[in-house]
């Protein structure tokens, strides 16, 4: 049964004085801070922090923005929902929910993956900056933050 993913209610066992509230994304219902998810209830929060390799500098205003514009589309594709993003002179932070299908290493993989050949392929120049190699460093920060 194909949903619309941005309607709201959808008529779908969302409570009635949430169904402002509330919105399906195929087999996803999200209610406020809580996800349904098939037999799943998650109410996870995750904060998330990339560095820049060599920790250089390059977060500039367009690629802070292009950056946003590429983290928008992770909700409808991979249901990563990011919430706050926050900028450093060499990193990145995130704050996000994701369904408990994917574990953290999935979610860092896929952010890097994305932001870093996206960002590349726009801004050509930062590949100069980073000595022609890769836009973020092999580690990363994760932790669990309650919505409460």
């Amino acid at each position: 049964m194909a949903l619309n993913p941005f309607a709201l209610g959808a008529g779908l066992n969302c409570h009635p004085a949430k169904q402002d509230k509330c919105y399906f994304y195929d087999m996803v219902k999200i209610t406020e801070d809580i996800w349904y998810w098939h037999h799943n209830v998650s109410e996870c929060y995750y904060h998330i922090q990339l560095t820049i390799k060599y920790r250089r500098s390059v977060f500039q205003e367009e690629i802070e923005t292009e950056m946003l514009s590429i983290l928008k589309g992770f909700k409808e594709r991979y249901y990563i929902d990011i919430h706050a993003v926050g900028y450093d002179e060499n990193h990145v932070h995130i704050l996000c929910r994701f369904l408990p299908k994917y574990s953290g290493g999935q979610v860092v993989r896929l952010l890097k993956s994305i932001t870093s050949r996206l960002l590349f392929q726009k801004f050509p120049e930062i590949k100069r900056q980073l000595w022609g190699g890769e836009f973020w460093s092999d580690g990363y920060y994760i932790g669990t933050v309650s919505g409460r």
